[in-house]
């Protein structure tokens, strides 16, 4: 199946049954139907104002990409706290605190302090970084 680009100018239609005749929801079983999901997902998510049927579809959409992700790309941080958990997906994803700050939208020198334990994330920090590490927020929290 080839994967849709996002070049697409036809406007999506507002009814759920009229999503799924065009990508009818199913398990993903590989990272090319991955992409294509993705895709679908991203065209949703550039409508500024969701129908009921596109905001149910875009739903069902992400949650089929969660279930892909968790079973093909799963990192064992049973045993790690919050900012061993941060620092471990930083690692992985080739992040730095740099990178960290940027993501967070903070200073600079404020992602070295919250690897370092000196500053605490707050909910809007844990809301971006499970959003782009596709994890529970509750990782990155201290016990």
């Amino acid at each position: 199946m080839p994967v849709i680009r996002s070049h697409h100018i036809e406007k999506l239609p507002a009814r759920f049954e009229e999503l799924v005749g065009l990508m009818p929801p199913r398990a993903i079983g590989d990272e090319v139907q991955a992409e294509n999901v993705i895709e679908m997902i991203d065209r949703l998510m550039g409508i500024e104002r969701l129908s009921a049927g596109q905001a149910a579809y875009l739903e069902t959409l992400v949650q089929l990409v969660q279930v892909y992700e968790q079973r093909q790309h799963a990192i064992d941080l049973s045993g790690l706290g919050g900012v061993d958990s941060l620092r471990h997906l930083l690692e992985k994803n080739g992040m730095n605190a740099s990178d960290l700050a940027r993501l967070l939208g903070v200073h600079a020198s404020m992602g070295s302090k919250i690897l370092k334990g000196e500053r605490a994330l707050t909910v809007d920090h844990l809301r971006k970084l499970a959003e782009r590490f596709k994890v529970s927020p509750e990782l990155f929290m201290e016990a």
